[in-house]
């Protein structure tokens, strides 16, 4: 017989399941879709409404306040619904500040429970975040042959661009191959073989996919796909699951949890970059403030990576020095590449120790290691953390600190053309970390270190063997609780961008 205090202590721990059910099955408060539309920035709300394009088939054109709050009164956001549409937009600083969640939870809820939004919908999103401008453009371009001349306006999304297509049912869940084919005649290889691994993971699964322009009925329900995170790039968990919720018993669903991008169907094993070199690569460190170098050599030594440290340049030197790197013949021998940045700048350049120099570029910086540019590193991760206190537009003026173009690195690619072309997009296999701070942290006495570097570092040194865009979200994290506890001028703000197409871990193995 079971004691009372067993029986007291399982009824306890049931009145807690069933506060937190209804705390996460019922309506989202109106302030919390108000906090969620004020904190997302244009393109997240683009991607948002292109995601639950299936999902409210019956609204058109809504903005992301009536879709949430339509969505909230037909019964179809609760605050898990809100949580899985966070998660796929990685905004998960505000699943923890709105919906005291992360994403290990939401995660785990997905594997259980039908997602709210398609699988399709979340490949697409994430292709049209690898694709730069230019690609667009060229898609843009290629695609006039099956829609017609000037029938797609040349500054639109991708994003615009699909719902275009599947107007015209040139693009649906079964139906990519014109996309695939396009994405090979752009030579974004990367992204065609996203496309053919979600084909073979949705190989003989049904799908409740639903083109929202074949929805005629008008009082079509809002869908509940059995379908997907769109950040960016990574690993795919993926089961049949029956999902008994309410009483309510649902038909085999197909559940996708993306942590970093590719669709991976359960037998195809998962990549990871190759980790044998010895060194691992190099790592050059180029600090033009001098607070971060000391602790900065010793983690990425302890990694096992090359260090080259250079400090207080100027622009001119801060060139010179990438350029030399770039072109290392050594780098053929080395399975990755590590650069550190700290500088003052702009908002899209760096100025190193200069007064009254014009700043180099950022994007020069990362041109210099793409794929034609430095064949040596083709295929290889280049990862990339600048730490850049930003001066205001005012000081800009005040001082002449102009941002302007660069130099072109003609040297650089005058070798790359003699190589011959890529195998592999130029841009593919690039983690970008660009951390801005205000500039007047460094007038401070005395000047602290940089907490991005700071927590970088320690996340690096501690859990190196775990996968750093797993490492790198924790980071966000810290970086949001640092910044809830100190002033505007105080606060850090980081941007993750990638290119990467297997798992990273950067630890031999």
């Amino acid at each position: 017989m079971k004691s009372p205090a067993f029986w007291l202590s399982a009824k306890w721990t049931g009145a807690l399941l069933l506060q937190f059910l209804g705390m996460t099955l019922h309506e989202v408060p109106a302030v919390v879709i108000h906090q969620v539309e004020e904190a997302l920035d244009e393109d997240e709300k683009e991607m948002l409404l292109f995601l639950c394009r299936d999902v409210a088939v019956d609204m058109t054109s809504p903005n992301i306040r009536d879709l949430l709050d339509i969505l909230n009164e037909r019964g179809k956001l609760s605050a898990l619904g809100l949580a899985e549409l966070l998660y796929r937009v990685r905004r998960f600083d505000l699943l923890k500040r709105l919906l005291r969640m992360d994403k290990a939870a939401v995660e785990a809820y997905l594997l259980r429970h039908p997602p709210l939004v398609s699988d399709y919908r979340v490949l697409l999103t994430e292709i049209g975040e690898d694709l730069d401008k230019s690609d667009i453009s060229s898609l843009i371009f290629l695609m006039k042959d099956y829609t017609g001349r000037g029938r797609t306006a040349k500054n639109k999304s991708f994003l615009e661009l699909v719902v275009d297509l599947e107007k015209l049912n040139l693009v649906a869940p079964d139906q990519l191959d014109l996309l695939e084919k396009c994405l090979k005649n752009i030579h974004r290889i990367d992204l065609k073989t996203k496309i053919q691994k979600y084909k073979q993971s949705a190989h003989g699964v049904g799908t409740n996919y639903i083109n929202a322009f074949q929805a005629a009925l008008p009082n079509v329900s809002l869908k509940d796909p059995s379908n997907n995170l769109g950040l960016q790039n990574g690993r795919n968990k993926e089961q049949r699951v029956v999902v008994e919720q309410l009483g309510i018993q649902r038909k085999p669903v197909k559940t996708s949890i993306q942590e970093s991008g590719a669709f991976l169907p359960p037998h195809i094993p998962e990549e990871r970059y190759r980790m044998q070199s010895r060194p691992l690569g190099i790592c050059l460190i180029i600090d033009c403030i001098g607070n971060d170098t000391a602790v900065l050599r010793d983690t990425f030594t302890s990694m096992g990576f090359e260090v080259q440290c250079f400090l207080y340049l100027k622009v001119e030197r801060i060139k010179q020095v990438l350029r030399r790197v770039a072109c290392m013949p050594q780098q053929r021998a080395f399975d990755s590449f590590v650069c550190v940045l700290v500088s003052r700048g702009g908002s899209q350049s760096v100025f190193g120790v200069d007064q009254t120099h014009p700043g180099f570029p950022l994007d020069h910086i990362r041109k210099m290691f793409m794929g034609d540019l430095c064949p040596a590193l083709l295929g290889k991760p280049k990862l990339f953390f600048v730490q850049n206190y930003v001066m205001s537009e005012s000081q800009l003026e005040d001082s002449s600190l102009l941002e302007v173009d660069g130099p072109a690195v003609n040297n650089v690619e005058s070798e790359a053309r003699q190589l011959g072309p890529c195998t592999l997009h130029r841009e593919a296999d690039f983690l970008w970390s660009l951390c801005k701070a205000d500039i007047s942290l460094l007038e401070q006495k005395p000047v602290s270190p940089s907490v991005y570097l700071q927590y970088l570092s320690q996340k690096l040194r501690q859990e190196r063997t775990r996968p750093l865009l797993d490492l790198h979200v924790e980071l966000n994290n810290k970086l949001y609780d640092w910044n809830s506890t100190v002033s505007t001028k105080e606060r850090y703000f980081v941007l993750l961008q990638h290119t990467l197409r297997k798992k990273l871990i950067l630890s031999y193995k």
